[in-house]
């Protein structure tokens, strides 16, 4: 029994993290992948509410014991509804649910935390992979199998963390004369907190890499811009979303939609109506930021309210001319995007009555994903930037949604994340589950070794005169090939200069 009782407290103390001047942080085993650890909901910076609320993240140096047994609250979103769109699969509510955040769970400004899974069987500190979620700048959370990180930790020798920040009006208020884009700086705060403290984790502070898929692919894309000469990090990789890919708000919109919520909610028109607003109901605030009506100006992607705005510090005007100029950290950058991205866009349109046509679609697969990345990664390699691009391709039968949905945007973290047979309770198939690997280890490849570890692979850095775009699950096979892209070169030009 003693034996038995020290082993115990032996793995207890294994999973207590250190961290700061006397707080100490207790995982736990995790349920799914017991050779993993886990530490949920461990915040990274102060609570954003009374006066700190519609302020820049402000450090969080607590002590004494934080137990990490479960994730955070949510941040303040607007929760989707599902859509009864034409011919979908059976599992096409629960991958619509785990991926777009359609749940219950408890939402609050106090949402600041972040997660962190190690498999602790190295003596070697490990590399750190720090993701952040899509949503369109609106929606999104880490407590959603979809990012649940002990799989991919699990898989590959790497530490996986994932991270709330604030998003809508609560990230991206844009209230006249004060920092505009507090949900990029929440990610700036939380990779600060991870390069501080990720040593008592086991994770190596020199080499993070990370993450993001579509608007938070489009996060670290800005982070290249904006920490050119302190980017932190050692790598970067975006999913389905550059700097190119959407749009941003100017100052004088971004206070427009400031003082039509202002307004709405008896704060007043004009003028400094803070203090009102930091005295407003948040559940009273969000619906009235969700009802800001907004102009379409593409009828395949409606245009937020709030969402980062031009500010010259961490959103900035021209990023073609900024691309061209090279004017960006000079860190192995890996981007790409989906075949079909629209496929999943399709469903949002849908529900909004608008039907594109075809031509349409690929339009805008085109001038949203694929040239972005095809514009910036040449301008990175011209550059003697470490650059690799890719275009995911595959259609399984588990992840798809309707018939035609294809590689649509946000499926390929089915490979990396790789929860899909848990999220539809349908087993992969075989191929799958080999290209599954595959990623993992190309991924984690990268993030071990940002400047060489694709190369050991045999993926060539990306040169816009070479076949250098790997196409992954082309036609379902579970390897890589590699394509040129001169041939879309004029296409891209016109699509861009629509921008």
């Amino acid at each position: 029994m003693k034996v038995a009782w020290l082993a115990i407290v032996a793995v207890a103390v294994a999973q207590q993290a250190h961290v700061g001047s006397g707080r100490v942080i207790q995982g736990h085993k995790a349920s799914q992948n017991p050779r993993v650890t886990e530490w949920l909901g461990v915040p990274y910076a102060q609570p954003p509410v009374g006066k700190l609320r519609f302020t820049s993240p402000q450090e969080y140096t607590p002590r004494g014991l934080h137990v990490a047994s479960e994730y955070g609250n949510q941040c303040m979103y607007s929760v989707s509804k599902l859509v009864d769109y034409p011919d979908k699969t059976p599992q096409f509510d629960s991958i619509f649910e785990a991926f777009a955040a359609i749940n219950n769970k408890t939402q609050s400004e106090d949402c600041l935390t972040l997660n962190i899974w190690s498999k602790p069987d190295s003596s070697q500190l490990k590399p750190v992979y720090v993701h952040f979620y899509g949503g369109r700048w609106t929606s999104g959370t880490t407590d959603t199998l979809f990012y649940y990180g002990g799989g991919f930790a699990d898989a590959e020798d790497v530490i996986v963390v994932t991270v709330n920040y604030r998003m809508n009006i609560f990230g991206f208020p844009g209230l006249p004369g004060h920092t505009p884009n507090l949900g990029l700086l929440d990610q700036r705060l939380a990779v600060e907190w991870v390069k501080q403290n990720i040593r008592a984790f086991g994770g190596d502070p020199d080499r993070i890499i990370i993450s993001g898929q579509s608007c938070g692919g489009a996060s670290v894309d800005y982070w290249a811009y904006a920490y050119q000469s302190d980017p932190l990090v050692a790598g970067l990789i975006s999913h389905s979303g550059t700097a190119l890919s959407f749009p941003t708000n100017n100052k004088t919109t971004a206070a427009q939609h400031w003082y039509t919520v202002a307004a709405q909610l008896g704060c007043g028109s004009s003028g400094d109506v803070l203090p009102c607003m930091r005295k407003q109901n948040a559940i009273a605030m969000l619906a009235a930021a969700s009802a800001v009506k907004v102009p379409t100006t593409n009828p395949a992607r409606k245009t937020p309210a709030f969402q980062p705005t031009v500010d010259g510090v961490t959103v900035f005007e021209n990023y073609t001319l900024l691309s061209q100029q090279g004017k960006f950290a000079r860190v192995p950058y890996l981007v790409g995007h989906n075949a079909n991205e629209a496929g999943f866009y399709k469903i949002a349109a849908y529900a909004q009555g608008s039907i594109l046509a075809d031509q349409q679609w690929d339009d805008f697969n085109m001038q949203t994903f694929f040239c972005p990345s095809n514009l910036e990664a040449a301008d990175r390699s011209r550059r003697h930037t470490p650059t690799w691009r890719f275009q995911y391709n595959a259609d399984w039968d588990n992840t798809r949604l309707y018939p035609t949905s294809g590689a649509y945007h946000g499926v390929e973290f089915n490979m990396i994340f790789g929860e899909s047979a848990e999220i539809t309770g349908i087993d992969e198939s075989d191929a799958q589950s080999q290209l599954q690997e595959k990623m993992r280890s190309t991924w984690g490849a990268f993030i071990a070794d940002p400047q060489n570890g694709l190369k050991a692979l045999g993926w060539p850095a990306y040169n816009p005169e070479a076949p250098t775009l790997a196409e992954i699950g082309l036609n379902n096979d579970p390897g890589m090939s590699f394509a040129g892209t001169k041939d879309s070169a004029q296409r891209c030009a016109i699509l861009l200069a629509q921008i």
